[in-house]
Parts: structure tokens; sequence; C-alpha cells
């Protein structure tokens, strides 16, 4: 007898021989079981993982004469025939080389016919999908009401073709790709059943090139056993299946991190003067940093999520590389797997990207390092002092509201005056320099809307940020936006000057807000303190008439109305019409509320 393919020998005959499907063929078995079969079915899902096989098992089942608990018994005449293709009512066709009208009109006419032999006849159409609109038509009438002991079953990849009006009339499965485990499995069983020896590693190479295949992890299987003979090894898998070695992938990422750009260059040039495939190259790198990833985070537990065996260089490696890093070749590798798809020069994007990365890793592990250190210990610092300080605060206006009449009233604005005053931090350093000037032209553009824009985003803003960044905006504001930009107040004057510092940081983030707003806004940052002075300072310049001279203009276009400077933040109202003391009254009334609650307080108006 001719030599058969291992994926024909060792295709499913049972519903329990299935891999990975167990929810189809439980549903499936149960169905034939109870005697609750529907006129038509849609298996649907990825090629090889077991669509047609499962239609040739339900057609040997439901007509099987010794069927058991929905399982056929494959001795029986009916069951053999079916098997080897024979038998008259069951008929496969393939749609995609007979998909026009007349073909579907053909088996309109047949299905009138009763079964001959068997008690159903099944008819399995493959890659349904591939019908013409008129046949899918031609189809639909017969598929909604068949005649008695007819069934159909339709097979595809790709449901999305089908019209809605075929699915509504069918029960649906969805098959889903085959874990590599369970690959791995049912290859070492059959290697095993065959007697060939094999190499611990060898076959989950397979499996991971075989993308949830069965069909294809066994059709692997077959070029490696041909290339091999008796004993499957690792090294001739590898070669067969296109896959690099976990110690040229720890040594050519090792090399990025080091910033061995030398290195990382050589290796890819032997690589592919090897016969490596570039794109093929890229997916395993991406694999490759994928299993990284998890091997980080989840320790010991990762051993089940990754995609193969490693040895212990990988996980001392996994161990050394920051979480940062890892992201960082991750998006280059992703942007290059997009960027080579249709060139010729697929090898000059690998080298470019390889460069970047050298020269951009080993840098990374300052910054998320020391500077995020730096700046989260000088913030913790200030809060710490800032803590004390509004301890204080409290302890004074205590005292302050204990006293009674107008001497009490008056004492608990001074002492109000005095907290206030003991609430800025201790600073042993130049004190930060805001730009007014662009300061004073958002505020003269301002409006409600952009603010509630602003803070609307803020805090998801600063989630999405990298550490360094998401420390520096900790303790932030947003206290005026106009359409073009938006002022934002620091509680700590030391993180303002490091942000206006660091411009890449200050880019980013004005990037990031970009994409949240729909727009582009320039962020201008300066302190609480500074904030107060500011916008008093442009509400006496409006009162005046003299806006335009505070923005150093001589246009009297742009002057600021009342509505959209007032509309920029609550407290500028109150800065136009009413003088410091009132505003420092107030204050006070709303701690003393935050204090004591809203019932135990009481304003008298002198």
């Amino acid at each position: 007898m001719t030599y058969q393919a291992l994926y024909r020998v060792w295709r499913p005959q049972k519903f329990s021989d299935i891999v990975g499907q167990e929810a189809v063929a439980t549903t499936l078995r149960n169905a034939i079981r109870t005697h609750k079969t529907s006129h038509a079915y849609l298996f649907s899902g990825p090629r090889g993982t077991g669509k047609t096989s499962a239609a040739k098992i339900f057609a040997k089942a439901i007509n099987c004469p010794h069927q058991e608990d929905g399982e056929p018994c494959n001795d029986c005449e009916i069951c053999r025939a079916i098997t080897e293709g024979s038998l008259s009512d069951v008929i496969e066709i393939d749609a995609a080389s007979n998909n026009g009208v007349e073909e579907i009109r053909d088996i309109r006419d047949k299905v009138r016919y009763a079964p001959t032999q068997a008690d159903y006849k099944v008819y399995i159409i493959d890659e349904v999908h591939m019908l013409s609109t008129g046949a899918f038509n031609a189809l639909l009438k017969t598929l909604e009401e068949p005649p008695a002991n007819v069934i159909f079953i339709l097979a595809t990849t790709e449901p999305h073709k089908i019209p809605a009006t075929i699915i509504s009339r069918t029960q649906r499965f969805d098959f889903k790709r085959i874990n590599h485990r369970e690959i791995e499995s049912r290859m070492a069983y059959i290697l095993d059943d065959e007697g060939i020896d094999y190499e611990v590693g060898s076959l989950a190479v397979i499996a991971r090139a075989a993308h949830g295949g069965m069909r294809d992890a066994l059709s692997l299987l077959d070029q490696v056993i041909s290339f091999s003979g008796d004993t499957i090894s690792l090294e001739t898998t590898r070669e067969i299946t296109g896959t690099l070695s976990e110690e040229l992938l720890v040594d050519f990422n090792q090399a990025l991190v080091n910033g061995q750009v030398a290195s990382a260059l050589s290796f890819l040039q032997d690589m592919l003067r090897r016969g490596q495939d570039a794109k093929r190259f890229v997916e395993e790198e991406l694999l490759f940093v994928r299993d990284l990833l998890m091997a980080k985070e989840m320790a010991q537990d990762a051993t089940e999520l990754l995609t193969q065996r490693y040895d212990d260089g990988f996980y001392l490696f996994a161990k050394a590389i920051s979480v940062e890093q890892i992201n960082r070749i991750m998006a280059a590798f992703k942007d290059t797997q997009q960027e080579i798809r249709f060139t010729l020069q697929a090898e000059i994007y690998l080298e470019v990207v390889s460069v970047q990365l050298a020269h951009d890793l080993p840098k990374m592990v300052s910054a998320t390092g020391e500077e995020a250190v730096g700046a989260k210990s000088e913030l913790a610092g200030d809060a710490n002092q800032a803590l004390t300080d509004l301890q204080a605060q409290v302890k004074d206006l205590q005292a302050a509201l204990a006293k009674q009449g107008g001497q009490g009233a008056s004492d608990q604005s001074h002492s109000g005056s005095a907290a206030k005053a003991g609430t800025k931090p201790r600073r042993n350093h130049a004190p930060f320099k805001p730009n007014y000037g662009q300061i004073y032209k958002v505020l003269s553009q301002a409006s409600r809307t952009d603010l509630d824009q602003v803070k609307a985003i803020w805090q998801d803003l600063v989630a999405s940020l990298p550490s360094l960044q998401a420390a520096l905006l900790e303790q932030t504001y947003p206290a005026a936006a106009s359409s073009h930009g938006f002022v934002v107040r620091f509680d700590y004057d030391i993180l303002c000057q490091k942000l206006s510092d660091n411009p890449e940081a200050q880019a980013e983030i004005e990037a990031t807000a970009e994409k949240m707003l729909g727009h582009p806004s320039k962020m201008l940052v300066l302190t609480s303190d500074q904030w107060d002075k500011t916008r008093q300072k442009f509400a006496q310049a409006y009162k005046a008439g003299k806006v335009n001279e505070l923005l150093g203009e001589t246009r009297t276009d742009d002057q600021a109305t009342p509505t959209a400077m007032t509309q920029a933040d609550p407290d500028l109202t109150a800065a136009v019409g009413e003088d410091s003391d009132a505003d420092q009254a107030d204050d006070m009334v709303q701690q003393a509320v935050d204090l004591f609650g809203e019932e135990s307080v009481t304003v008298v108006d002198d």
C-alpha cells in the first residue's frame, strides 16, 4: 500500500478523538444521543482544527445502527463506507470549485429523493463561503425547509463572508485554535505508536510553528520524520521549521540591551546568510519577547504560558531585563513587522531597528531607575513637609474658632492667613519661573468648556504615561484652558522645575493630550502660589482695561471678554469682583465647614 500522510492516517474517527474541541464534540454527541439534531449546521474556524473531520464523524454517528452514547462504532458497513467516502447518502462538496447556481440547483433537485442505504442523507459543503450570491440564494429555501431525513453541514474558514440569512438558519459551532500543549500531546502519542524517538522540546517547536492547526502540525511532523529518520532531534526540527534557537535569541537581545551594535548586526547578517526569512525572524522575536514578559511577571507560574521550554539562561535574562525595555523591543519590532510586509529589502528595516534599539535600550535603565527614584524621593520629602504644615494650620484654626464675637472672627481671619502662609513648603533652591506671557495668553482666550475637557481626561492622561512622567504629574491640577493651551498648577515647585527642564517628557504629555482632546494643545505649568497671584493680576488688569498691556500687545481685537475670562475658573470671578480679604474670609469659612460640618458653622455679616 502506498504511503499516506500522517494527518490522513490519524484523522479522528470518533468525537473523543477530536483534539482541542471538547465543547463542540460533547454538544454534537449529546444531540445525537438524545435525538435532538438540527437540519443544518455551520462549522467555522481556522484551517486544520477538525471541521471536516467532525462533519464526517457526525454523519457516521447519526447513521450508525450500533452507535453508543452518540459515538459511531466504526465497524459496521455504513461507518466503513463513510470513512472510505463511498456511501452515496453522504455527499462531500467542495464549494471552491462548485460555487455556481447550477451546482446548487442540482443539490436542490436531488435532496427530494430519500436516502438509499442510510437513515439520513448528509450534505457536507466545505469552504461554503466561496459560493456565489446566486448560489446562496438558490440554497436558501432548501436550507430553511429541507425534506425529512436530510442534514446540511456547512464548513468555512471565513464565516463573515456568509450571508446572515444563511447563518440564521443553521446551528453554528466555532472551532478554536488548538492549544500547543494539546498538539504536543497528540504528536507524542502518534510518535510513540509509530515507534519513533524524539528529543524533548522538538515537539514544542513544531506545535508553535503550526499556529493552532493540528493538520499543519502533522504535516510538519511528516517533513521532520522524512529528514531525521527514526529519531527527531531539536536541531533538525528547528532547521525544518525555520525556528531560531533560544540561545541565539537570548544573545541577540542581550546585545541590544547592552548597546552592542556590532554584535547585533553580526547576528542579523549571519542569520540572513543562512537563509532565515526576515518576516519569520520578526515573528520569532515577537514571540520570544512575549515569553520574556510572561517569565518576568509570572516567575515560576509562567511555564504553562510560554510557547516553548526554555533553559536557565532564558530565565536569568528575563530577570535582568526591565519591563520598559521589553515593551520598547516589542513596540519596535511590531512596527517593523508592518513596514516589511510589502518590501523586498526587509533586511534593511531589521538592521535599522537593531541599531536604534541598541542605542535606546541602555539609556532606559537610568531613565526608569535613577531619575524616577529621585523624583519620587523629592516628592515624598515635600509631601511630608506639607503634611506637617497642614497639621499646624488645623491646630491654629481650631484655636481661632474657639473664640467668639468680632474679635474671634478677626483672630480667625488672622490665623487663617498665618496658616495659609505656613503651608508653603520650604525651598532650598531658586523658585521656578513660569512663562507668564504664554499663561496670560491662555487666560485671555480661556473658556469653561475647554477646562472641563482637560479636567475630564487628566486622570486618564496621567495614568497612561510612563512611570517617570506620571511621577512628575502627581499632585497637579488643571487650572485654566483654551482651545490652544492649558495651564497646570503644581503643589511642589521642584516637580514644576523638573518638568520644565525635560522637554521630551513635556512633548510626550502634550502628544498624549492631543490624542485625548482631539486637537493640539500646549501645556504651561506653574505652582499653586504662582497661580493665585497670576489670576489676581490678570483680573486686576481686566478691571482696569489693561489686558493688552499685560499681554505685551497693542491690538484690541483679541481683548478678553468677561465671559471668556470668568469661565476659565470659578475662583477667577471672585478675583474680579472681590478683594483679597474677602477671598481669605471665604477660605476660612470653607475650612471651618470641612472641619466641623456645615450644620455647626454660622456665617454672620458685620
